[in-house]
């Protein structure tokens, strides 16, 4: 990536001082020091300036390994691609290029640039790579996506790994989804890494979430010496994600009453998500009540948006609407958050007023926006508005409509008995309609006892096997049969499912019980 270079912002006494120093003892070790200073500094390119300064002094004793080292870290900074090959062909000239220190530093340059090739080649050229440069190439190579070569070289390492080069495999590990290897990892860590690791146990934790293995993620979690916050989150966040929200919501209470460690943003967006997917509103107002506790958590960004969410899942839009208002900061997140709430709720005419408000603040429209709605004018009944909103969202914010808004369309057609609108609105869509816009005729026939259109509906969904038919629309089918005494036709819809393997989920509730 080629950036503009940032002129240095040494002042004037600095430079006559460098230039004075540099006359009377042009000695590195004077120099290095400052150099190592500036590039670890929030202006790096101070200390490029100095190594020019150090590089053009007639004298070779002006500068070393350690110099080159320096002036490349500060390339990797800044991402001055022409400056570190500059640097790379001075090394070639100069016969430093086969100090480890210096090839360890042209290997982190290339990767920071995301040059692989080049990257390869230094390795390549390596004639004993330590346990640094390996880490270097197998994490240079998983974090750009090339993971699969990387834990090829990881399985080739001639050093004993340390605990950087493990959480690097495991990474590409998790990525992959690579159980097996990962597993093998955690056994070297075992017997080969004595030094206690948080950083390296949550990589474990994490590879192990997202391989699916919540089970040997907990009992790593329990056995872990020190556990920080990332632990927590890890742990929370996974059990969240794979649906076992009444996990997620329990040991973050126990981290609340234990106080290892503090929650984070990422903690309580991963345990308000959790009570979203349960609609567990009093669990949800217990943490919005402990994120009103902790005065250097601020109700705005992802944190405000989460618990928006949370109580529009939950039913409560007097409280999503209420901390709509108190977050400062409103984008799109949060805006189609509420629309979409109004416009479950039944509120399509209030889901219009927060959408005018949203154009006026310059708040641009998303897919999600338009869903909402049109779920509103669905729900609500407002066929001309939702006309215009499909024409709008198209013609106006230049989005394209998805399956969902063409089933938005039908639905809102079907749900005023306006079936034969449906069925040329779904003639007229540029793409094949999918399951959920035949769902919708389906339940707008099921809805007005149209059964003439029942066998249409059935005709594409049992006979054909486009994309998009879920188990659910093939069972409204099949009840819709049942309930009218077509138990033929039911068992066909049936035994059509049993053929393709679908299996509809028997259904679960949530009931939250409070103490008084």
């Amino acid at each position: 990536m080629l950036l503009k270079p940032r002129k240095p912002s040494i002042s004037i006494a600095q430079l006559a001082q460098i230039h004075a120093q540099l006359v009377t003892n042009p000695n590195p070790l004077n120099f290095n020091p400052f150099l190592g200073a500036f590039v670890a500094s929030i202006a790096p390119e101070n200390g490029l300036f100095l190594y020019n300064q150090m590089l053009r002094h007639p004298s070779s004793s002006s500068h070393n390994h350690y110099t080159f080292t320096y002036a490349l870290k500060a390339c990797s900074s800044l991402h001055q691609t022409h400056k570190g090959l500059e640097i790379h062909g001075h090394l070639v000239k100069s016969g430093h290029l086969s100090d480890i220190f210096i090839q360890n530093s042209l290997l982190h340059f290339y990767i920071v640039d995301g040059d692989v090739p080049s990257a390869s080649r230094i390795f390549a050229s390596m004639p004993d790579p330590d346990v640094v440069s390996w880490t270097s190439i197998i994490s240079g190579l998983s974090k750009l996506g090339f993971e699969e070569e990387a834990l090829v070289k990881f399985l080739s390492m001639n050093v004993r790994p340390n605990s950087a080069t493990l959480v690097t495999a495991l990474s590409a590990c998790s990525s992959l989804g690579y159980l097996k290897l990962g597993k093998a990892i955690h056994g070297l860590r075992l017997r080969s890494v004595d030094e206690e690791s948080v950083s390296l146990d949550n990589a474990l934790l994490d590879f192990y979430v997202k391989c699916g293995s919540l089970r040997s993620a907990e009992n790593l979690f329990v056995k872990m010496p020190n556990r920080d916050v990332v632990s927590w989150t890890t742990i929370i966040g996974g059990y969240a994600q794979s649906g076992l929200c009444e996990e997620a919501v329990r040991i973050f209470q126990n981290m609340v009453q234990e106080g290892e460690a503090e929650p984070n943003e990422a903690t309580l967006i991963n345990v308000l998500s959790a009570c979203s997917s349960m609609s567990a509103l009093n669990l949800g107002q217990w943490i919005h009540s402990y994120i009103i506790s902790r005065p250097d958590v601020i109700l705005n960004g992802n944190i405000g948006n989460a618990l928006i969410n949370m109580y529009v899942k939950c039913g409560s839009m007097e409280m999503a609407v209420r901390i709509f208002k108190t977050v400062e900061h409103r984008d799109i997140i949060s805006c189609s958050t509420v629309i979409t709430g109004l416009a479950m709720n039944g509120l399509g005419k209030q889901a219009f007023v927060l959408f005018s408000l949203m154009l006026v603040h310059g708040v641009s429209p998303d897919d999600i926006t338009f869903l909402g709605l049109l779920s509103g004018c669905s729900h609500g009944g407002l066929i001309n508005q939702g006309l215009m909103v499909f024409k709008a969202m198209k013609d106006v914010y230049n989005v394209a409509p998805q399956m969902r808004h063409y089933g938005c369309m039908v639905d809102m057609y079907g749900r005023a008995g306006l079936l034969d609108e449906a069925e040329a609105f779904m003639k007229e869509m540029p793409v094949e309609a999918e399951g959920p816009v035949w769902g919708a005729l389906l339940n707008a026939c099921q809805i007005h006892g149209n059964e003439k259109k029942y066998e249409k509906v059935r005709e594409w969904l049992v006979r054909t096997r486009s994309k998009g038919v879920t188990v659910g629309t093939l069972a409204l089918l099949s009840n819709t049969y049942a309930s009218c005494d077509r138990w033929k036709d039911a068992n066909e819809v049936r035994d059509t499912m049993r053929s393709r393997g679908l299996k509809k989920m028997a259904g679960c509730s949530w009931i939250e019980l409070v103490d008084h």
